[in-house]
């Protein structure tokens, strides 16, 4: 058990599971024709930034300590996302706010500064419910941000515990 909470474990883990998340992400979107709103895509940022540093952490194998703040520190960010996806989906319908065109236009034709500001505050687009085993696609995103973060605290108690960091 101890091997299993060990923190290159803990960071090998993180990192698996984001890049599951990722091409969960993709084959939604590629296969199922999911086409991402604008904080979805923020949340695989988030996701992929806390993987990309879990991984660094565990091929370093040392200074845990810090990736840990980090990882916590970017899933805490990208839950802030998930959080207001998952309010914008409570809303009634009165309430929304417009639509706007899908990202990849926005992309292409909006200056950079009005992509950024609907990819943090959210269009209508990103009110839509689409459940994947009775929950929506953020609430599973939020539930791994907060297990990236137990993750990432018992990796920083692991390292202080004597173990490499």
């Amino acid at each position: 058990m101890e091997n299993l909470l060990a923190p290159r474990t803990l960071f090998t883990a993180m990192a698996v599971a984001a890049a599951v998340l990722l091409a969960a992400a993709f084959f939604l979107e590629h296969r199922m024709g999911l086409v991402p709103c604008p904080l979805c895509m923020m949340q695989r940022i988030w996701v992929g930034v806390a993987g990309l540093l879990a991984l660094a952490a565990a091929i370093q194998g040392s200074g845990y300590r810090i990736w840990a703040g980090l990882v916590t520190v970017a899933a805490l960010v990208g839950s802030g996302f998930s959080i207001r996806q998952l309010w914008l989906q409570s809303l009634p319908e009165d309430q929304v706010p417009a639509c706007g065109p899908d990202l990849y236009y926005m992309l292409e034709v909006f200056p950079f500064r009005d992509v950024l500001h609907a990819m943090t505050v959210g269009t209508g687009d990103c009110a839509e419910v689409h459940p994947v085993l009775g929950l929506s696609i953020p609430a599973w995103v939020l539930a791994a941000f907060v297990a990236f973060v137990v993750a990432a605290v018992l990796a920083f108690r692991g390292a202080g515990a004597g173990r490499a960091g």
